[in-house]
């Protein structure tokens, strides 16, 4: 020991000294050449050390003995065999039985002591020597030469499997944790199995059946190993796919073990051994099923830690190492038959394959470029050696002469050196998979599924066993009855083992526990919440409102980001379902301690209930995911599952975003903007993801929507600016708002980063974002400090600093994305100042409407003519550089869309004035040259937008195309507008001009409108409705232009058909998509839209023709475009009525309107019946007990009156339903004046009832409080009782007096006990009643309290004859007062019977 450890020492030294060397001189080779050599010896010096370990020597001594024992193989010929077939057959199997138990006994010992590997390596040498004398005694029994050199080159495999088996023991012995070491020893054992098995099936071929069940035995031996400790995985089965695994194995399984027992009855011996090899591939595809399900349940468990795939499979390049080495000794044996070297050439051409392929794959994961270089080279060199073995395996296959076969020899040396070294580098821990650790309640649960599997295997080699004597001897009645014990044992155990996968599914009991823990605290929060509703919720002292908002946001973040998790778990990942299942639940329980301290905390009860409701919304769509995943559990094929996983997740995104809004809300309104702040902070951590989404577009389409966050970013902080001065406490929302921009801002601005050009400037955008990310942090934080404490100047001023320097990284953002792209930047900036035209030219139009647009200094409009003449000119060179600069550079390209918006900006301008100098004595023709340089910058919008999306794309890309388009368009409008400016003076020709104008407009407007576009936002189908008056009124206004032929009828029809066809299409197509819009009824609509349209534009047109030429004639047919177009606007209308269903109404209608009023009659009084029931007779400590009864009475006949009024409102309503069913009243009337009496009558008879109770609950309320004098109440009582007279009148008007409804009209709810009274007459005396008793207990409160009242009376005669005085000046004052309000009284009446209706002033007469 102490020499070889000597020698190691020496040998290191060398070592180093030779690597210092090679380090000084990188490119001598043979200074590379020594440091090789020294290395070499340095292992070895190791190895010897090694041997000198204890029980290293025994297995040194195993070893050479195999060695020996081998040599007796390398003779060129056996002598025959003198024993019986059978009995060499029966010495062959029993020592191949030993020899493999003694290798399991290996593989067992090097878990053990030193000694315990010794006997046993010492037992597996003496067995194989006992194997190799039957294996050579076999041999003997061949009756070829060919036979038996197979037989011998088995044997040499055997030897070679043996050796190395004992190798492996020995390292592992050694250094129990080398990595892979046990993957390597257990692939040995099985490497000596296999060639045993391959020894058995060759030279037991004259036995039919024996060879299967050895075969099929072994087998079973070797995955037995599978089950002891399952803590890595077997295979990629998923769990579902394990259960149908099983469940097919055992089918196959079922029936072949029917065929083995009935082929060994009949004797049938090759049908019994495809029976026993069937058998045994179906127990192998159990136990590897049952294996990899109890890892999967094992790792599932929530404290049991998943493994880490390796980069490689060391066992794979163990055995193809292995394999590839047996290959190249049967190809150089010179024994190898012509057979035997093809099929050790595919041998080695297949696993030489692999090896490439699986370096291939190793390479492209890892990151380390030093192993990624390696394996490249390493494949190189296996493919480069293993063509030139195929080279001269091709000559040797056309001579196998020795000097081919020498060649072959030298050509293998190589590829085995190349093979070993990539094996050797592959068994690197650091490519080692990690395996898993299973917690003891894994290992629990694993444990019934390893139990049924392990008893299958067992009762299965007793079955096979037995059916291997019955193929022998098949008369044995008790070997028979043995069989089916065993039989019926495996089909238990088989049951068994399905019962226990299907119970110890992944995730299902986490789920169970995850499902009560949350229904749990759905119970708490429901408490909490009734507790809110008694006003009894306990507040929390022992934490800030602060922290508790904290807790909340931090918990409903978390539970947020589970959703997805969990969803694709329970989707298609069984093993992860239990982790991500029990995560959530254990957020719930702080989740309700966290809402309940919130809501604990708030002042206001509506809040409260909000943020207790939306947490157990959040609980109850948590509850809901957790059923659905539990149905899913993990199961990629249960697709039944899929959608109702996806909706629950949905429900439970929109609950965490429900409360965050909530919590948000909450915070900014006491200055916490933590959740905001953290909102920010993850928006901009984002930005630094390594790898973002796959961008759906270019540059140009994040770069346009980063330039609108980014200004309404600024546009906020300037609100935020103004707001801290004058509304601190509408911060809140500001800071809520500029968190959502920001989040947007941040997620397009990533893709910008991602798609700009070169990655530098994409690098810049997104260090951009993220300081402004930072700034928008410290606004809110100053908004939030300011909201606490509103009056602190030094916080506003930092506010309104911090606000700045958001606004100056805005312009920071925008200029990094002007660097990206400096031509499509200034195209969005081009195009946002015309829209800013645009928006200044509809105002124009507004006033040149209203007669308000005059010129100054007296100018008329020849004095600009030339300058719009010229402007435009200008404005048609830009346009032309505009569209050449989308394939030019960007350079070129901002010039141009500078340019253009300067002269537009220009035109428009020179435009206004020339309309201004037109004088506002003609409005419509000052309008017609503004809609004129209105179209033309419109299209100078849509051209700058599609030059935008067209910049830098190839010549046939479709957005080029667009460009064309909107270049036909600028052009046109350009055009149009010089033919208008040349022609607005001229009065016979610029009513034609225009109308070709406006004809033009309303094309390009059709076009838009049958774009497949859909629109921003949506309008209802009412709006579109209204919208088609608008037609209506133009098309009659185009008649009677045609039939006039007035150049002014026609200006002023071409203004009109150009607003009342936009708004109409604008209005229709939003409507069309309106939500629940049927996909028939929204075509239906576009349909006569256009439809309308187009008979609107034959109209037009067709009023052309009757300008040029004047003909009775032509003017007849008029009337049959107005009709078309009438037809199509009928049409529209009933295709909008079909968006609202049979609920749709005309607003406008008088029945409508009066019924709404009705009901909001009685809603009103209901409130304010509701509002005195709550009311409480103010407290009078130091009064006697009277007063307070007659406040008792006020308040009781005060409801009594309410509920009076109520229900008569209600009666009255459902009377005019009748009407409008018996056709006295129309539902829709032709004309809305018709009924405008009766329904206006009712209206204001409604409204007044509603009034004057409302009145009357005031009055009650004040007078009970003290707040005011018992005569308003009587006052107020009186006039609902004459209200409530004239609305019965109103009703009877036009309504039978034995109908149902004047029936239910004249029953009114009154007593205290609840019961209906009917009245016999008036509808009113319920109310009336009602009123009188509120009239005297309200008077009878006045006399008592005028009774209780002590007048203190002076006893001097002067004094006493002053207070007389003074009482009578009083009396007169008084009495002088109500004269004058009776007299008002009278003229206020005299003054509202005017505007009554006819109907009720004869009734009330």
């Amino acid at each position: 020991m102490l020499d070889s450890a000597r020698d190691v020492m020496e040998g290191s030294a060398m070592l180093i000294q030779e690597a210092k060397q090679a380090l000084i001189a990188p490119g001598d080779t043979e200074s590379q050449q020594r440091l090789a050599q020294v290395a070499k010896a340095v292992s070895h010096s190791l190895n010897n050390c090694v041997n000198c370990l204890p029980g290293q020597k025994d297995v040194d001594v195993a070893l050479k003995s195999i060695g020996e024992a081998s040599k007796k193989l390398l003779v060129d010929s056996l002598p025959p065999s003198t024993k019986p077939f059978q009995e060499a057959q029966s010495e062959l199997n029993q020592a191949a039985a030993d020899l493999n138990q003694s290798a399991g006994e290996v593989v067992h010992a090097t878990r053990g002591q030193s000694g315990e590997l010794a006997a046993a390596s010492g037992k597996f040498s003496d067995d194989f020597d006992e194997f190799l004398d039957a294996g050579i005694e076999m041999a003997g029994q061949a009756q070829t030469k060919e036979d038996q050199m197979q037989v011998i080159g088995n044997l040499k495999n055997i030897s070679m499997a043996s050796s190395k088996l004992l190798l492996a023991a020995k390292s592992l012995s050694v250094d129990p944790g080398a990595p892979n070491a046990k993957n390597l020893l257990a692939a040995a054992a099985r490497a000596v199995t296999e060639s045993i098995n391959q020894l058995i099936m060759l030279c037991t071929q004259q036995a039919p059946g024996q060879k299967e069940c050895d075969n099929a035995l072994r087998e079973l031996e070797t995955v037995k190993g599978m089950l002891e400790n399952p803590n890595e995985p077997v295979s990629d089965l998923s769990y579902f796919d394990c259960i149908e695994s099983v469940m097919e194995n055992s089918k196959v399984l079922g029936e072949s073990m029917a065929g083995i027992s009935q082929n060994a009855k009949t004797g049938d011996l090759p049908a019994f051994g495809e029976c026993v090899g069937i058998a045994s591939k179906a127990l192998c595809g159990l136990t590897e099923a049952a294996a990899q399900a109890a890892y999967l349940v094992g790792i599932s468990d929530p404290n049991s830690q998943a493994g880490h795939q390796g980069l490689v499979d060391p066992i794979q390049f163990a055995r193809a190492n292995q394999a590839i080495q047996m290959a190249c000794q049967n190809l150089v044996d010179p024994g190898s038959s012509p057979s035997q070297v093809l099929s050790a050439a595919t041998i080695v051409a297949k696993h030489t394959s692999a090896l490439c392929n699986a370096c291939r794959i190793a390479s492209s994961k890892t990151a380390n470029p030093v192993a990624k270089r390696h394996f490249v080279q390493s494949a190189k060199e296996v493919a480069n050696s293993t063509a030139n073995l195929v080279k001269t395996i091709k000559a040797l296959d056309g001579d196998f002469s020795e000097d081919n076969r020498n060649k072959c020899r030298i050509a293998t040396t190589p590829l085995i050196e190349a093979v070993e070294n990539l094996t050797a580098f592959a068994s690197n821990p650091e490519f080692a998979s990690i395996p898993a650790q299973i917690s003891s309640e894994g290992s629990q649960a694993q444990e019934p599924i390893l139990v049924s599997a392990k008893t299958m295997l067992e009762s299965s080699s007793y079955l096979i066993r037995t059916a291997r004597s019955l193929a022998i001897n098949p008369k044995d009645p008790p070997t028979w009855s043995v069989l089916a014990g065993h039989s019926h044992t495996v089909s238990d155990s088989i049951k068994s083992l399905i019962t226990s996968i299907r119970d110890k599914a992944p995730g299902q009991r986490e789920c169970d526990y995850s499902i009560d823990g949350i229904n749990r605290c759905i119970r708490d929060i429901e408490q909490a919440s009734l507790a809110a509703v008694s006003q009894s919720l306990a507040t929390r002292d022992d934490i800030s409102v602060e922290a508790l908002q904290e807790q909340l946001t931090s918990v409903v973040q978390e539970i947020g980001h589970l959703i997805d998790p969990i969803a694709t778990a329970a989707r298609g990942e069984a093993a992860q379902l239990g982790h991500k299942v029990t995560q959530l639940a254990s957020y719930f329980e702080p989740l309700i301690l966290a809402a309940v301290g919130v809501a604990s905390k708030m002042l206001d009860h509506q809040q409260q209930m909000t943020v207790l409701d939306q947490t157990k919304t959040l609980a109850e769509s948590a509850l809901q995911m957790l059923y659905a995943a539990k149905e899913g559990g993990g199961n990629p094929k249960a697709q039944h599952t899929h959608d109702a996983i996806t909706e629950a997740a949905q429900l439970m995104k929109e609950a965490v975003d429900d409360i965050m809004v909530t919590l948000n809300e909450a915070a900014s309104e006491v200055g916490l903007v933590g959740g905001m702040v953290d909102a920010i902070a993850e928006a901009m951590s984002k930005l630094d993801e390594g790898t973002p989404p796959e961008p759906k577009g270019t540059f140009v389409d994040y770069q346009t929507t980063v330039v609108k966050y980014s200004k309404a970013i600024a546009v906020t902080a300037q609100e935020m600016m103004t707001k801290s001065v004058t509304n601190p406490e509408e911060l809140g929302g500001l800071a809520s708002q500029m968190t959502t921009d920001y989040g947007h801002l941040a997620l397009q601005g990533q893709m910008a980063a991602a798609t700009a050009e070169p990655e530098e400037i994409g690098f810049q955008i997104r260090t951009r974002v993220q300081d402004l990310g930072h700034g928008c942090i410290f606004l809110v934080q100053k908004a939030g400090a300011l909201q606490v404490c509103p009056t602190d100047s030094y916080t506003k001023r930092e506010l309104i600093e911090c606000a700045r320097s958001v606004t100056e990284k805005v312009s920071l953002v925008l200029s990094a994305l002007q660097a990206g792209n400096k031509g499509t930047q200034a195209c969005i900036t081009a195009a946002t100042a015309v829209s800013g035209i645009i928006a200044d030219l509809d105002t124009t139009i507004m006033f040149a409407t209203a007669g308000t647009l005059n010129a100054e200094n007296g100018e008329t409009f020849a004095d600009h003519r030339e300058n719009i003449l010229k402007t435009a000119k200008a404005l048609v060179e830009d346009t032309k550089l505009l569209v050449s600069g989308a394939a030019s550079t960007p350079d070129k390209l901002a010039q141009a869309a500078q340019s253009s918006a300067a002269t537009i900006t220009q035109l428009a301008e020179v435009v206004k004035l020339g309309a201004a100098s037109l004088g506002s004595n003609d409005p419509e023709t000052q309008v017609v040259l503004i809609n004129a340089i209105k179209d033309v910058a419109k299209a100078l919008s849509d051209l700058i937008g599609a030059t935008k999306g067209a910049a830098s794309k190839p010549a046939d890309d479709p957005s080029m195309y667009q460009l064309k388009g909107a270049a036909k368009v600028m052009v046109t409008n350009v055009t149009s507008l010089l033919k208008t400016v040349k022609a607005v003076e001229d009065e016979a020709t610029r009513g034609t001009r225009a109308l070709e104008a406006t004809i033009e407009y309303i094309k390009q407007e059709l076009t838009v409108f049958q774009s497949k576009d859909i629109p921003e936002k949506t309008s209802s189908p009412e709006e579109s409705i209204r919208m088609t008056k608008g037609i209506t009124m133009a098309t009659a206004k185009a008649v009677a232009a045609g039939n006039s032929c007035r150049q002014e009828d026609v200006i002023a029809t071409a203004n009109l058909s150009r607003k009342a066809v936009s708004d109409m299409l604008i209005a229709c197509k939003q409507a069309s998509f309106y939500p629940d819009v049927s996909e028939e009824v929204r075509t239906r609509a576009l349909r006569y839209g256009t439809e309308c349209t187009l008979g609107y534009l034959d109209l037009l047109e067709h009023v052309l023709v009757i300008l040029q030429k004047p003909t009775p004639e032509l003017k007849h047919q008029l009337a049959a475009f107005s009709k078309r177009v009438a037809g199509a606007v009928t049409e529209l209308i009933q295709a909008a009525e079909a968006m609202k269903g049979t609920e749709w109404v005309d607003p406008e209608d008088p029945t409508v309107i009066a019924e709404t009023e009705l009901l909001g009659a009685a809603a009103s009084i209901e409130a304010a019946a509701k509002k005195l029931e709550q009311l409480k007779p103010r407290a009078k400590p130091k009064q006697a007990d009277e007063t307070l009864d007659f406040e008792e009475q006020i308040l009781e006949a005060a409801k009594s009156i309410a509920a009076a009024t109520s229900a008569l409102v209600k009666s009255a309503s459902a009377a005019q339903r009748e009407l409008v069913a018996q056709g006295k009243v129309g539902s829709i009337p032709a004309n809305a004046a018709d009924d405008g009496q009766w329904s206006q009558g009712l209206i204001s008879a409604a409204r007044m009832v509603a009034a004057a109770t409302s009145s009357l609950c005031e009055a009650a309320n004040a007078s009970v409080q003290g707040h005011a004098s018992e005569e308003k109440l009587i006052s107020s009582a009186k006039q609902v009782a004459a209200s409530t007279a004239q609305l019965l009148v109103a009703c009877k008007v036009k309504a039978d007096q034995d109908s149902e409804a004047m029936k239910r009209l004249q029953v009114m709810v009154t007593d205290a006990g609840g019961k209906i009274l009917l009245l016999e007459r008036a509808a009113g005396n319920a109310v009336k009643r009602a009123s009188d008793n509120l009239v005297r207990a309200a008077q009878k409160a006045a006399f008592g309290k005028a009774d209780d009242d002590d007048v203190v009376v002076k006893t001097k005669f002067v004094g006493g004859i002053a207070q007389i005085i003074a009482a009578q000046e009083e009396m007169l004052k008084k009495e002088r007062e109500l004269e004058e309000a009776r007299k008002k009284l009278a003229q206020i009446r005299q003054q509202q019977y005017k505007f009554l209706p006819t109907e009720l002033r004869e009734d009330e007469g």
